[in-house]
């Protein structure tokens, strides 16, 4: 006879002890929010100082873990330039 509930294979007993949802099993998940943040937070800070007020909304707005800031800080490599120089 299958015994259901917490230990039974199928229920949430076997999901919650197999698969990284336990203590420390979302560690994986860390770095991505760490450099996340390292990327948000340094193309927030460019497109404030360039006056770029749409890039700064979409940015703070848009969770893309790391992927709209990485495209915002690739593509306007060239200003962040010109305006350390002028």
């Amino acid at each position: 006879m299958m015994q259901y509930g917490w230990g039974w294979p199928g229920g949430w007993g076997g999901m919650m002890s197999g698969y990284g949802y336990g203590a420390g099993g979302l560690t994986w998940l860390e770095p991505l929010v760490i450099l996340d943040l390292v990327l948000r937070g340094i193309a927030l800070w460019r497109a404030g100082r360039n006056g770029q007020k749409w890039w700064f909304v979409a940015l703070l707005l848009v969770n893309s873990v790391g992927i709209l800031p990485g495209i915002y800080l690739l593509t306007n490599k060239e200003e962040a330039k010109k305006i350390k120089k002028g």
